[in-house]
């Protein structure tokens, strides 16, 4: 049975932390490179990077098959433009083309519904190919290009994309 389960110990921490660590080396390493990929593992998806997050109000879920986790996504509510910001949907390498990204975004619709939220936002690396085609695939569209400086020379060259209510059978 497939389900969200929110991360809510030091250990699910540490178990995201080490489903970053073989996803993003998986998938990245062809995109952005070695070094990037270790700082923004050690910036954004360390033990303390994902604590203060929480603490912030992020939520962090597991995707999770008879409760094995799969994959995880992070979401934070914004009330005051009605938007869900999906900031981090990561799914094994094994376990994509499965349904499971689809599951996990009828989750997030539903979330997003149940909160009177009626878009759901999130940014992704313009070279990542096959992401981007999944996300228009499930109704997400280009809103803007944004590229970022991070530190240490490293730059975040993304696309913002967007699935709204009217887009969706889902929303309402």
């Amino acid at each position: 049975m497939m389900q969200l389960i929110a991360v809510k110990s030091v250990a699910d921490i540490q178990a995201v932390v080490t489903l970053a660590d073989e996803i993003w080396h998986q998938h990245y390493l062809s995109i952005i490179g070695l070094a990037q990929i270790d700082y923004m593992l050690q910036t954004l998806q360390s033990p303390a990077a994902i604590t203060q997050q929480l603490a912030q109000g992020y939520r962090y879920f597991f995707i999770a098959r008879d409760a094995v986790p799969l994959g995880y996504i992070s979401v934070l509510s914004d009330s005051s433009s009605k938007t869900l910001y999906l900031s981090k949907f990561y799914i094994q390498q094994q376990e994509r083309r499965q349904g499971v990204g689809r599951f996990a975004l009828m989750q997030l619709e539903k979330l997003a519904k149940q909160h009177g939220l009626e878009q759901i936002r999130l940014t992704v690396n313009k070279y990542n190919e096959t992401a981007i085609a999944a996300y228009q695939k499930m109704g997400f569209v280009i809103t803007d290009s944004i590229v970022n400086a991070i530190s240490e020379g490293f730059v975040m060259d993304d696309y913002e994309m967007r699935k709204y209510a009217s887009n969706s059978q889902i929303f309402p």
